[in-house]
């Protein structure tokens, strides 16, 4: 189907970001402009132009006289990344107790209580969805668009590397516990405890990533 829009890179932009969190355009993957123009009944001109806003994004790189390619998340990538998140969305918590309000409160306890159930429940794909309604949440009250565009653009490059923290040993109990601590915080109107405890949550995911990969390399050795 034809994309019809006023500005019509930008949803090409969004159908490719489907594509490659999909995992359909793999990490590496050579973007064919011309096999991918096909596929989206479209010019080259929108693709291109699409193309350059996923190289800004970080979810393409551009080689001079080869092409677009779709980029690797390496661990360096992940070590570098996820210490500027926890900042980020430290500072989200924090701002967010100091702006709830009781009715926000309210909300976020039934986000938290979806959250343990499914943890109980060790459904793990309706975890990773409560999870980020919730972070999404905390990061809406923090009011601060500046921070949740950095934010999603950061999350964006995560999100590429298709990583599955929650299936780190233990993982999945502890981040309902670090979930719980921060929801405290927020309830205490504490927001120097809520900022500490979303920057721990952060760095264990982490770590929970990095336990994963060395798993990975040993059953591969």
């Amino acid at each position: 189907m034809r994309l019809v829009h006023n500005s019509l890179h930008d949803e090409v932009a969004a159908q490719l970001r489907e594509l490659i969190f999909a995992g359909e355009l793999a990490p590496g993957a050579f973007l064919d402009e011309v096999r991918l123009a096909e596929q989206l009944k479209i010019s080259r001109t929108p693709l291109r132009e699409a193309l350059k806003v996923l190289t800004a994004e970080g979810l393409v790189r551009h080689e001079p006289r080869r092409g677009c390619f779709v980029n690797e998340v390496t661990e360096q990538d992940l070590d570098e990344i996820f210490p500027v998140l926890a900042l980020l969305e430290g500072r989200c918590a924090y701002e967010a107790a100091r702006h709830a309000s009781d009715a926000d409160l309210v909300t976020l306890e039934d986000l938290h209580q979806q959250l343990a159930r499914h943890a109980r429940a060790r459904r793990i794909n309706e975890y990773y969805a409560a999870n980020f309604t919730i972070h999404e949440a905390i990061i809406t009250l923090a009011s601060n668009r500046w921070l949740a565009g950095v934010i999603a653009d950061l999350r964006k490059i995560v999100k590429l590397a298709r990583l599955q923290q929650l299936h780190a040993p233990g993982r999945l109990d502890q981040s309902l516990s670090e979930h719980l601590a921060v929801f405290a915080a927020l309830k205490a109107r504490d927001a120097e405890g809520a900022e500490a405890a979303m920057r721990t949550h952060l760095t264990r995911q982490r770590e929970a990533l990095r336990e994963l990969a060395r798993a990975q390399r040993t059953r591969l050795a």
